[in-house]
């Protein structure tokens, strides 16, 4: 993509929506219905496409990316109309007679900037939510991903109105040159760093930023569980994606008398999910690039290996891995993972896990595995969290009334469902007043007595 097209680009999609055309509540339901269709018609080619970038088994990529998105879509459709109307509020007395209402808005045109881990689902997940709206977008998917950042490049422009959507693909340079230009909103999905940099590429125009970033998720394990189902869960979610998810358990917070039986059940679902040897597992992912396997790899230089550790760079392939008890300031526990090597703290009483992870920055997401209902409402109520997982792992994503966002480091703003269309508007305040009824209180010449009555009133 040469860079100076994107000036143009942006140009047109604000030509666009200056005309309105966006703002048609029909006109956004045909781009959101064909932006279902386009999943559908080419879903093997991104099933494919997903299955070279990342070797993403096919259900785990329907399940996690393309119906997912489906689903998202066809939540959208449902409830467009009652999201887009006003939204009445109460009017106090003394601005009687008179109504006073939320009506949302189109921000205008906003750019979307995915991420590789799951480059479909996080680039057209804030997409929808923007077409709901009512906005234009560019679209900037990962260049990590390559095979799914080439069909977005070649299907969106075959399914969406060009006029109003744009897809830009390339690296560094034109995320940058991107950044350059004034938009109406921006969301970002990534690390800290890059979106420290779009904070402040934002800043200059005044743009408003959703930051979805991440950051070490912990995972309270308390010996009141389920153990085999606890097990199951948080393997599931944490070696999904081979753990390149920015909502999987990161570490594990257990009682150091319960690590024993807990580690034999998470290498026993291991072995169930991914069998004895995952490298052979036709479900089991692979990592990104080669520069992300040489800092996954460096991460297990020195540390107590419990379960796997084998590493594979031709085939970029690294095993299911626990690691247990890092030292405090080695790299695995002064950055996120984002990979297959799950950390185990012990403590010696299972309460000790809220204020290690208080001292921590605030994750994305907190995981919590107990019976204990007393134990639970600890946890809610003395941690922070972007979102939280009682007794499961990841399942809060597939909630459409829930928000997913961050808070602290773990990010700012949050989409999904009808939260994603509130992000992508303006919720205009309107107060329509009747003529009848014009109180002189307000008007000069003031007195004691007008005074009097005004305080009564507000």
């Amino acid at each position: 993509m040469q860079t100076d097209t994107i000036a143009n680009q942006v140009n047109q999609l604000q030509a666009t929506f200056s005309t309105g055309v966006t703002r048609d509540i029909k006109w956004r339901l045909a781009q959101l219905k064909q932006l279902k269709l386009m999943l559908l018609d080419h879903e093997a080619a991104f099933l494919a496409a997903l299955k070279t970038d990342l070797n993403k088994s096919e259900q785990e990529a329907w399940t996690s990316e393309l119906g997912f998105l489906v689903s998202d879509i066809d939540h959208s459709i449902k409830h467009l109309n009652s999201w887009a109307k006003a939204r009445k509020v109460s009017t106090p007395m003394f601005v009687q007679p008179g109504k006073s209402y939320l009506l949302p808005e189109p921000l205008g045109t906003v750019l979307i900037i995915g991420a590789w881990n799951y480059p479909l689902q996080l680039v057209l997940a804030p997409l929808v939510a923007a077409i709901a709206a009512g906005n234009c977008a560019v679209l900037k998917p990962s260049e990590l991903s390559v095979k799914t950042a080439e069909l977005l490049a070649l299907y969106i422009p075959q399914y969406l109105d060009k006029l109003a959507y744009q897809v830009v693909t390339g690296a560094v340079v034109e995320t940058t040159e991107l950044l350059k230009h004034a938009f109406d909103h921006i969301l970002y999905t990534g690390g800290e760093g890059v979106g420290k940099i779009v904070m402040r590429a934002a800043a200059e125009h005044l743009t408003p930023v959703t930051l979805e970033l991440g950051g070490k998720c912990p995972c309270i394990v308390d010996s009141t569980t389920d153990l085999s189902v606890s097990a199951a869960r948080i393997a599931w979610s944490k070696w999904m994606n081979a753990g390149q998810t920015c909502v999987a358990p990161d570490y594990v917070i257990i009682e150091k008398a319960f690590l024993s039986p807990f580690v034999a059940a998470l290498k026993q679902k291991i072995n169930e999910f991914y069998s004895a040897d995952a490298s052979q597992s036709a479900d089991y992912g692979r990592i990104i690039n080669a520069r992300h396997f040489a800092r996954l790899s460096a991460y297990l230089q020195d540390q107590d290996v419990l379960v796997g550790g084998n590493v594979d760079a031709d085939n970029k392939y690294i095993e299911p891995t626990i690691v247990l008890n890092p030292s405090a300031d080695s790299p695995l526990m002064q950055e996120e993972v984002f990979g297959p090597i799950l950390i185990i703290l012990t403590v010696e009483n299972i309460h000790d896990a809220i204020p290690f992870i208080n001292s921590k920055a605030k994750p994305l997401a907190l995981y919590l595995y107990t019976k204990n209902t007393h134990f639970e409402h600890q946890v809610l109520s003395h941690t922070s969290a972007g979102s939280v997982g009682i007794n499961d792992g990841m399942m809060f994503m597939a909630n459409p009334n829930l928000p997913f966002g961050g808070v602290g480091n773990s990010g700012m703003g949050a989409y999904h469902g009808k939260f994603g269309f509130d992000t992508f508007s303006h919720l205009k305040s309107v107060l329509k007043r009747s003529f009848l009824f014009d109180v002189a209180l307000r008007y000069p010449p003031f007195s004691q007595s007008k005074l009097k009555m005004l305080k009564k009133l507000l």
